[in-house]
Order: C-alpha cells, then sequence, then structure tokens
C-alpha cells in the first residue's frame, strides 16, 4: 500500500502557463446598454460565446475604471488569481489590449483522481506586460497605428487588419519560455575592428548612393547587428522580427545544401551566394512577382511607410535596405544584386575572419564556472550566456527556472529606484545569484560554487567583469 501511494505521489506533473485569451477593445464604441458587441474589436479564442466575450470585457473594463479612481495616470496593469493572471495595456487612447494566460499547474493524483495546484506565484508581471507591449510594437511595424486604420476605413478596417495579424502572431508567443529577455528586448551586437567596420560604412554609403530609393539600411551577421540607419525602437522591434520570424523560417531550406530546389531557381548566380529573402525568388524570370512586406517607421511623428527588402548573401551576412513607398520594381532588384552581390561575398570573408578571432579568444577559457546577462538601456545592446536558441522561435534558457525567477525579480527590484546598487541572492540549489545595476547597464551573474562566502563570490563577479567587460565601468 505504502508504495502504491509513494508511486502516485511521484506522479507529478507540471504544467506551462498557456494562453487562454486575447482581446482588444475600445470602450468608446458601444457606449450604450445593447451595444456592448461593438467595443470589441478582436476576441481570441474565436469560438468563445458571444456573451462570454462581452462579459470577460465588461470585467476588464469595470477594473480599469476602479483602478483608475486610485492611479488615474496609471490604471491596472495586471490582475492576479488563482487560477490566471491578466495584462492590461493602453498602446493608444481608449484602446485596450488584454491578455490572460494560465498560472502554471501542478498536477498530482489523489485517490486515483486528479488533483490541480495552480502556482499562483510563479509568473512575473514584468515580463509578460513586456510580451503584451511586444504584440502591440510588432503590430504597428507592420500595420500602422490603430487610429491609422480608422481613419483608412473605420472600425471595419481595423477590425480586419488586428484579425489578420493576430491570427498568425499569437501562435509564435511561446509563454512557457519567456524571461528576462522579453523585458529588455534588446539587440545583440556583433563586434567588429576598426577597419572591417569602416569597409561595411563605406559599402552601405556606395549602395545607398547608387540605388538611390534605399532609405534606410541595417546589416547583420549571424543573427547579429553590425550596423543599422534606423531609429532605435524601430530596429528593436525590427530586429527581434527578423532573428526570431524571418531568418528562422528561411534556415531550414539551406541547411538542406547548395544542391536545394532553392539554389536550383537561380542560375547564373555562380559568381556570389546572394539572393533575396523578401521579394523575388528568381531573378532571371521576367514573370517573377516583386511583393515586399510593408512596414511603419518614426509612427510618433513623421509616420514613414516603406518596403523592406531582406538580402542576404548566403555566407552568412544580411543587409537590410527599406525603400521608399514605391513598390521596387524587379529591374531594380536585379541591379540591388548585381550590386550587392559579389561586394558582399568580399565583405563576408572579412567578417568571418573577425568571427574566428572573437571565438578563438572566448575560447580559450575552459567552460566558466558563472553565466551571465548584460543590457545596457542606452543602446540595447544584451549579451547572455544563458540562452541558447534551440529552435527557431524559442530562446532557451540553459538554468533553472527558479533561477531565471529570481533574475526576473531583481530586475523589479532595480526598476523601482534610480541609484547604481547590487543585490547578491543565496539560492536553495547552491547557486549564488548577483545582480549589478550601474549608469543605465545591467549586469546579471549566476554562479554555480559550493562553500563560498560572499567575499569570494564578489571576487568572482569583479573577475567575471575585468574579463568580459574590461572597457566598462562598472561602479563598485
Amino acid at each position: 500500500l505504502r508504495m502504491a501511494a509513494a508511486g502516485a505521489a511521484g506522479q507529478e506533473k507540471q504544467l506551462a502557463p498557456t494562453l487562454l485569451s486575447f482581446f482588444i477593445y475600445n470602450p468608446k464604441l458601444g457606449p450604450k446598454e445593447g451595444e456592448e458587441e461593438k467595443k470589441i474589436l478582436f476576441y481570441h479564442p474565436n469560438e468563445v460565446e458571444k456573451n462570454e466575450k462581452i462579459r470577460n470585457v465588461g470585467l476588464c473594463e469595470a477594473i480599469v475604471q476602479f483602478t483608475r479612481t486610485f492611479s488615474p495616470t496609471k490604471p491596472a496593469k495586471s490582475l492576479h488569481t488563482q487560477k490566471n493572471r491578466q495584462f492590461f495595456h493602453e498602446p493608444e487612447e481608449n484602446f485596450w489590449m488584454v491578455m490572460v494566460v494560465r498560472n502554471p499547474i501542478i498536477e498530482k493524483h489523489k485517490d486515483g483522481k486528479p488533483v490541480y495546484e495552480y502556482q499562483e506565484e510563479e509568473l512575473l508581471d514584468k515580463v509578460y506586460s513586456s510580451v503584451l507591449q511586444q504584440c502591440y510594437s510588432m503590430y504597428k511595424l507592420f500595420n500602422g497605428t490603430f487610429l491609422r486604420a480608422m481613419e483608412d476605413g473605420g472600425v471595419k478596417v481595423l477590425k480586419e487588419r488586428l484579425e489578420k495579424f493576430f491570427h498568425r502572431y499569437l501562435q509564435t508567443l511561446h509563454l512557457q519560455s519567456c524571461d528576462l529577455l522579453d523585458v529588455f528586448c534588446g539587440i545583440s551586437f556583433f563586434p567588429l575592428d576598426k577597419m572591417t567596420y569602416l569597409k561595411i560604412q563605406s559599402f552601405i554609403n556606395r549602395m545607398e548612393e547608387s540605388l538611390n530609393i534605399v532609405k534606410y539600411t541595417a546589416f547583420l551577421y549571424n543573427d547579429q547587428l553590425i550596423w543599422s540607419g534606423l531609429e532605435q525602437d524601430d530596429m528593436r522591434i525590427l530586429y527581434k522580427y527578423l532573428t526570431t520570424s524571418l531568418f528562422p523560417r528561411h534556415m531550414e531550406p539551406e541547411l538542406a545544401g547548395r544542391d536545394s530546389p532553392i539554389r536550383a531557381e537561380m542560375p547564373g548566380n555562380l559568381q556570389h551566394y546572394g539572393r533575396f529573402l523578401t521579394g523575388p525568388l528568381n531573378l532571371n524570370d521576367p514573370e517573377t512577382k516583386c511583393r515586399f512586406p510593408k512596414i511603419f517607421v518614426n509612427t510618433d511623428d513623421t509616420y514613414e511607410e516603406l518596403h523592406l527588402i531582406v538580402y542576404k548573401n548566403l555566407t552568412s551576412p544580411f543587409p537590410l535596405p527599406d525603400t521608399a513607398s514605391i513598390p521596387p520594381t524587379l529591374e531594380f532588384c536585379r541591379k540591388l544584386d548585381s550590386i550587392v552581390g559579389p561586394q558582399l561575398t568580399v565583405l563576408a570573408s572579412d567578417i568571418c575572419e573577425q568571427y574566428n578571432i572573437n571565438k578563438r579568444i572566448s575560447g580559450a577559457e575552459k567552460e566558466p564556472q558563472f553565466k551571465f546577462i548584460y543590457f545596457n538601456h542606452m543602446n540595447l545592446a544584451e549579451k547572455s550566456t544563458i540562452h541558447m536558441r534551440k529552435t527557431p522561435s524559442v530562446s532557451l534558457a540553459s538554468v533553472h527556472p527558479d533561477l531565471m525567477k529570481i533574475l526576473g525579480d531583481i530586475n523589479s527590484d532595480f526598476s523601482r529606484v534610480d541609484e547604481d546598487e547590487e543585490i547578491i541572492v543565496k539560492a536553495m540549489s547552491d547557486y549564488w545569484v548577483v545582480g549589478k545595476k550601474s549608469d543605465q547597464r545591467e549586469l546579471y551573474v549566476i554562479l554555480n560554487q559550493k562553500n563560498v562566502n560572499l567575499i569570494e563570490v564578489n571576487e568572482e563577479v569583479k573577475k567575471l567583469c575585468a574579463t568580459q567587460f574590461n572597457n566598462i565601468f562598472f561602479l563598485d
């Protein structure tokens, strides 16, 4: 009997947090009784019964209004309940986005029946609020603001755009692996020597001169940014789209080798390995379609509508010219291919050399005893040795979720104060977690060393700062 009970207790199952619902509403659209449905602009899952949608939206409205009485300028951000957590975001006046996430569950078996225990304190508000804000930023990148859609064709057009975008985008939210990196939404930069950097800059200047409809250019290598002409906030969200969505989608065919169907379609490309990731598939076919996704940048003031051309050299760099609002022609694409392709092949070998040098320098040390995340608020630079990109869309952390939660808690503490500070935490599992905040920069270190004391931990972190961040000044 005892064995059976132990067996049953061992059958604990952990269920990750999942998206229960996601909706967008505007309380001004259906102010009268009986018109509540008009407020709802988008609701996922769509198959939910109409009255339940109205009830859920009404409840959110009530919560927002109630919290306004205590904090008129900053109403509700989140609501904690036993089974789920709701996140609220008002990206534009009177437009509300709500995301409801089910808390993680531990499933146990008692007398042969499943018993669910909801983990109420596991989700970090800041992480999921950031995910919700990114939903809006990503929508805005491809569609412009909600108000813009209303001006283009009223509620009908806005509903169509929301449906088209979020139907696909919500499938890419991997809520179980969201963590501190979602709060930062930073950019990984590629370190280059001055000479190679100047070569790239002069290449971009020459290209923008000879292809005069190119407005902005960004240049990436191995998912890391080298150069960008875009505003920081626009580049931040475009970078997220490229590295988590567009590039991974194009990786599979390439990994299949150079004889894959994609290569066979492009004869005459012998002098360089360049191709378009957005736009024409085959430059030699006059019938080929030249469709480029539209993006909207500088939406706060000037509101520029551009076409996104992503051109990739198979040896790795990705320059990204964005062009003005006239769609680029096949002739333009051929010209870009002939100018950019061969020069990229030359640049790629220079960058590759630098990449190998960087690898040799950092690879010289044995497996370190610490892992870290670094973020700089000024230039959005991000560096993490905790995350391994194992799948196209999920950035997986290589440490225990409990430790990631401690990192998130330290970050929340940092955001409450303006001064520089340092926090050291001893975790239950013999791990030490150190957080340093210094002059717009944040560093989080996880050390796995048994039987060390506070002074030794401090020394280890100093050593790390000296090797990894020797040119960055951390206040002690």
